[in-house]
């Protein structure tokens, strides 16, 4: 397999027509337009994570913040760890899934205990690209068991002294600081990780970072003043998190029986990501671009195009609240 300096959630998407429908207005509602205490429950914040506390700790600081109940964050970052962390909020915590195994990007202050030829640095990094083995280090939070993660591409940026800056696109699950480890080990000298910043998680990136200080401004100048403008620049609707995953746009007739946890077939296909393969992990939309439910496909995108009936996907976690579009099925003991 050939990889380039792009996680699998940059490589473009196309999307392809199978049917004509419209939307009624009366039902559902355009991500960005929601009411402003729905949109935030429904919402998605990318943080710039600070170094010092942990992943939970500064999402149980968003939760207080933005006075909710429930918010989960897109994967740990160690307390040392800066950048990336998109959080989900309220009700699009049943989402979060979909970014936790998504790719990610760091860069990475590797230093290398004896000085090494920088083109030998180059070359060893450059055979850790591709599929490698790690074992997680001693202090993780999953099994320490041999497993096989994904290196979309490891670039050098700049070698000086001991010390080499690196760009790392990887899998979700990547231990860097194992990475650093391994490639010490190959360059006979040892090495270990001393700076890493979070700079991609799938579709979300550094030029959209929100500071704890800025969320809480914003917040607090909506409840005193009324201005919702900056929080909703701040959180931004669930469906951006989503944006990576191959999609399917759907009928309106057809959402409500997904919504309560029916099989989707082919006949509520409007529209179809040009490169869906069978058994993928795939999100299903409603032509306002409101997420319905994330589904695993039974069809690859050509079958779906060819076929009038069947299963095109099973339904595996509901986003919409049933009732949002009318009922246009019926049961069988009806």
């Amino acid at each position: 397999m050939k990889y380039d300096d792009r996680l699998p959630s940059e490589y473009p998407r196309e999307l392809v027509h199978k049917a004509s429908g419209v939307t009624d207005p009366a039902y559902g509602c355009i991500p960005a337009d929601r009411p402003i205490r729905v949109y935030i429950e429904m919402g998605v914040l990318n943080l710039d994570k600070p170094v010092g506390p942990t992943s939970h700790e500064v999402t149980a600081w968003v939760k207080d913040i933005l006075e909710l109940n429930r918010a989960g964050h897109s994967g740990s970052l160690d307390p040392i760890v800066t950048g990336v962390l998109p959080i989900m909020l309220g009700r699009a915590t049943k989402v979060v899934s979909a970014l936790r195994l998504s790719g990610k990007e760091y860069i990475c202050m590797m230093r290398i205990h004896e000085s090494i030829p920088e083109k030998k640095v180059r070359r060893v990094c450059k055979d850790f690209t591709g599929p490698i083995f790690q074992i997680p280090p001693i202090i993780s939070a999953v099994k320490r068991a041999l497993r096989v993660r994904t290196i979309y591409y490891l670039e050098v940026l700049d070698v000086k002294d001991k010390f080499v800056l690196m760009k790392v696109g990887c899998e979700a699950g990547t231990y860097i600081r194992k990475l650093c480890h391994d490639i010490g080990l190959v360059l006979g000298c040892g090495a270990n990780m001393q700076q890493l910043r979070r700079t991609k998680t799938g579709p979300f990136r550094e030029d959209s970072l929100v500071t704890l200080h800025e969320l809480k401004d914003a917040y607090v100048f909506w409840k005193e003043d009324g201005d919702e403008s900056y929080l909703r620049k701040c959180i931004r609707p669930m469906e951006e998190g989503l944006s990576h995953l191959p999609k399917i746009i759907v009928r309106d007739s057809a959402v409500d029986a997904v919504c309560n946890g029916a099989a989707f077939a082919v006949p509520g296909i409007l529209s179809l990501d040009k490169n869906i393969k069978k058994d993928d992990t795939i999100c299903l939309f409603t032509l306002k671009g409101e997420a319905v439910a994330m589904c695993k496909s039974m069809m690859d995108s050509e079958e779906m195009l060819n076929s009038e009936h069947g299963i095109a996907a099973v339904t595996e976690r509901v986003i919409m609240d049933s009732g949002t579009y009318p009922k246009c099925w019926h049961s069988k003991s009806a």
